[in-house]
C-alpha cells in the first residue's frame, strides 16, 4: 500500500479508494441477487463455471496488462505455486460454501460467517504469526466464542455453515497476505490451476445432456460466462481502492459487504431473522466494534504482556 497510517493519502486519492473499495464491497453484497438467476444449478457446478470463466478472463486481462512474464514466472517458483495451490482450494471451497448458503435460504449464515471473518484473521495473526494480543481483541474472541456458542444451544447442534465460510476466508487471507503476487495474477494462477478440472467437468456434463451449459436460452448462457468477470472485477476494484486508503478506513469499509448481504436476505428474499439471530449477531457487532475502536481508546489497546 503506498500510504501508510501514520501518513494518509491525499484527500482527492482518499475519496477515489473509498469509490473503488466501497465499490466491490457493495457488488460483494448484492451479488447473492445475481446467484438467485441460477438457483436451480448446484452450488458445485456454478462454482466450476466461476472457475472456468474467471481463468479464461484472468489470462485475457493479463495479456492486456502486458504481465503475461510475470504471471508465466510464478509457475516456475515452487514456493509461490504451492502457496497458490493451497489458496485455490480454499476459495473454491469458500465460493461453494457460499453458493450453498444461496440454494438453500441460508443468505442471513453467510452474512454472520463474513462478520466472523475479521475477528478469524485476529485469531490466525497471533496463533500463527505471532503477533501480541490486547485484552480489548480478547474480549472481541470470546464475544464471537459466545456468539456461536448462542447458535449451537439454539440449534442444538454445531453450527457449521458460518464458521466454515470464515475459516475458508480468514486462511485464504492468510495464504494471500503471505504470498507476494499481485491480486489479479493470483486469482487468475489460482483458477488456471483448477480449469482442467473444470473445464474437462463441464464438458462431460454437456455432452452427457447433464449440465447447465451450454443451454438453449443464451440469457442462460450468458449468465454462466459472465460469472468470470462477475468474480474478477470487484477483485480489481478492491486492490485498487486499498492502495488509495488508510488501513483504518478499508477496516470499517470491509463491513459493508456482509450488511449489504444480510439485508439483502432479509428485506428482499424474506428469510427469517429470529431471536437467536439477534444475540448471536449483536455478540458479533459488539466484537467488532471493540476492535474498531481499540485504536482510538488508548486504554483498549493495552497488550497482554503489559
Amino acid at each position: 500500500m503506498s500510504a501508510s497510517v501514520d501518513q494518509p493519502p491525499e484527500q482527492h486519492h482518499e475519496g477515489q479508494g473509498i469509490l473503488l473499495a466501497g465499490g466491490a464491497y457493495f457488488v460483494w453484497g448484492l451479488v447473492p441477487l445475481y446467484w438467485k438467476l441460477l438457483d436451480d444449478v448446484s452450488p458445485w457446478e456454478i462454482t466450476l463455471h466461476r472457475i472456468l470463466w474467471c481463468a479464461l478472463f484472468g489470462v485475457i486481462v493479463t495479456v492486456f496488462r502486458r504481465r503475461l512474464l510475470h504471471f508465466i514466472a510464478v509457475f516456475r517458483t515452487p514456493k509461490l505455486l504451492g502457496a497458490l495451490t493451497a489458496s485455490s482450494l480454499l476459495i473454491t471451497a469458500n465460493w461453494t460454501l457460499f453458493m450453498y448458503t444461496v440454494t438453500t435460504h441460508q443468505l442471513v449464515e453467510a452474512a454472520f460467517g463474513y462478520y466472523l471473518t475479521p475477528l478469524v484473521s485476529i485469531g490466525l495473526g497471533v496463533s500463527l504469526l505471532g503477533e501480541k494480543v490486547s485484552t480489548t481483541r480478547i474480549a472481541a474472541l470470546i464475544l464471537a466464542g459466545g456468539a456461536v456458542a448462542v447458535q449451537a444451544f439454539a440449534l442444538g447442534h454445531i453450527p457449521w455453515v458460518a464458521p466454515a465460510l470464515a475459516l475458508t476466508f480468514g486462511f485464504y487471507g492468510y495464504v494471500r497476505k503471505m504470498t507476494p503476487v499481485d491480486s489479479l495474477e493470483g486469482l487468475t494462477v489460482e483458477t488456471v490451476l483448477l480449469f482442467p478440472v473444470a473445464a474437462v467437468l463441464i464438458t462431460l456434463w454437456a455432452a452427457n445432456g447433464t449440465g447447465a451449459f451450454p443451454a438453449p436460452s443464451p440469457t442462460r448462457n450468458a449468465l454462466l460466462m459472465f460469472t468470470g468477470p462477475l468474480t474478477s472485477l470487484p477483485l480489481v476494484m478492491f486492490a485498487a481502492g486499498a492502495r488509495r486508503l488508510r488501513l483504518t478506513t478499508l477496516g470499517f469499509l470491509q463491513y459493508l459487504s456482509p450488511s449489504i448481504t444480510l439485508l439483502v436476505a432479509t428485506l428482499l428474499l424474506h428469510e427469517p431473522f429470529t431471536r437467536t439471530n439477534a444475540i448471536a449477531f449483536g455478540c458479533i457487532w459488539s466484537a467488532l466494534m471493540l476492535v474498531s475502536l481499540e485504536g482510538r481508546i488508548p486504554l483498549l489497546s493495552r497488550r497482554v504482556a503489559e
